[in-house]
């Protein structure tokens, strides 16, 4: 399927982390990696893809002084705008999708997964063209086990997929998925458009694209970006 850059496309990266599990006084999203702050990969991923994309970073409001001062730090001048985010990552997205137009693309990224490869972004576009949406996923390789009180029961791998970002949906579809309000059981975009009737279609991640929220997770995200520049 040729991917179009004619059609308009958005990317909101929500960065909303405080660094509780990483640690650190520093969001997640501000650590050094390669010398260079988290969210700046991820922001470059997505510039480096598709130049016109319009790229929609929302940070807290108490976060957005300091991000200035990392981009002058760092020389950081990829075009971007910077809104203000909400209390759960659903007000942080639909606070994003104000800023878009209903006959768009739009990705929605976490800004602490900036190992995301371009065939990743790729697809989920060129999926959610023809589909309406595309959830990238990648299979397990541990054994799984569903938890039923204080018993537990083995799952075949094969029947489960573990779920990432960038998620990819027409403007209009996701527009009209977040007008309604938080639930709790709203852990991604996808569980958001499903609340609202959409049919979730499931595409193929790549499994550097890991999150990074522990300090080991930012280990490994420095050694595999080395790999990938080689």
């Amino acid at each position: 399927l040729p991917y179009k850059p004619e059609v308009k496309k958005y990317c909101i990266i929500v960065a909303g982390g405080v660094g509780r599990r990483m640690k650190s006084a520093l969001p997640k999203q501000f650590l050094l990696m390669g010398g260079k702050p988290v969210l700046m990969h991820t922001v470059e991923r997505f510039h480096s893809f598709d130049c016109t994309m319009e790229i929609i970073l929302v940070l807290p409001a108490e976060h957005h002084g300091l991000w200035r001062q990392l981009c002058d730090v760092h020389s950081f001048d990829l075009p971007h705008n910077v809104v203000a985010g909400g209390e759960e990552r659903f007000h942080s997205v639909k606070a994003g999708l104000e800023c878009i137009t209903a006959d768009s693309l739009v990705a929605i990224h976490d800004g602490v997964r900036p190992l995301v490869s371009h065939d990743t972004i790729w697809r989920c576009f060129a999926d959610a063209e023809e589909f309406g949406c595309a959830v990238p996923f990648i299979e397990p390789a541990d054994s799984v086990r569903l938890l039923a009180g204080d018993d537990s029961r083995p799952v075949p791998r094969a029947e489960v997929r573990l779920i990432q970002t960038p998620q990819v949906f027409r403007g209009s579809v996701i527009k009209n998925a977040y007008n309604r309000d938080f639930d709790p059981s709203f852990t991604d975009d996808a569980t958001v458009a499903e609340a609202s009737g959409v049919k979730i279609h499931l595409t193929h991640g790549n499994r550097e694209n890991i999150k990074i929220t522990t300090p080991a997770d930012l280990a490994v995200a420095e050694t595999l970006a080395g790999i990938l520049r080689q």
